[in-house]
């Protein structure tokens, strides 16, 4: 079994062939405008145009927590916009991380990163605004990804 590779770098530029998914969470309020996803509407407007248009028809569409939106940004690389977040402030109920939903989440991409042959990229997701703790989210990345075989790369971005 393999492990998380780590790196120092941006998770919006793999540096590694084939096909790749850059994995992310998101907030289920509509909310796009803060922490990772500004490094990935600066490389494409996609996956925010995408996940605009998926929340605001979420009356007729899974958008919720634990669902996972695939937007194609280039012939080999693919953004996942995952909702892992209870809206976007700490507040009485905690922090806005959703562990359960992160975990759901990671098992519908490992389904598409099997399907695609791709390698899964991403930033320590639910760590930074989702408030959430690496510790928690590294097994359920371990469990869901590397466990079946998937390549994954966690990008520490350099100051």
């Amino acid at each position: 079994m393999g492990e998380i590779n780590y790196v120092r770098g941006d998770a919006t530029v793999p540096s590694v062939k084939g096909v790749k998914v850059i994995a992310h969470v998101c907030n289920d309020i509509g909310g796009w405008g803060k922490g990772f996803v500004l490094a990935v509407s600066r490389r494409w407007p996609e996956p925010e145009k995408e996940y605009r248009a998926w929340h605001r028809a979420r009356a007729g569409n899974d958008f919720g927590l634990g669902a996972v939106q695939f937007v194609r940004v280039e012939r080999y690389v693919w953004v996942a916009n995952m909702i892992g977040q209870r809206g976007t402030r700490t507040g009485s109920k905690g922090v806005p991380v959703r562990y359960e939903a992160i975990d759901t989440a990671l098992g519908l991409l490992a389904d598409r990163a099997a399907e695609l042959g791709a390698s899964v990229h991403m930033p320590r997701i639910g760590c930074g605004l989702a408030g959430g703790k690496w510790s928690r989210v590294e097994p359920l990345v371990t469990e869901r990804l590397v466990r079946r075989g998937i390549a994954v790369t966690v990008y520490d971005h350099e100051d």
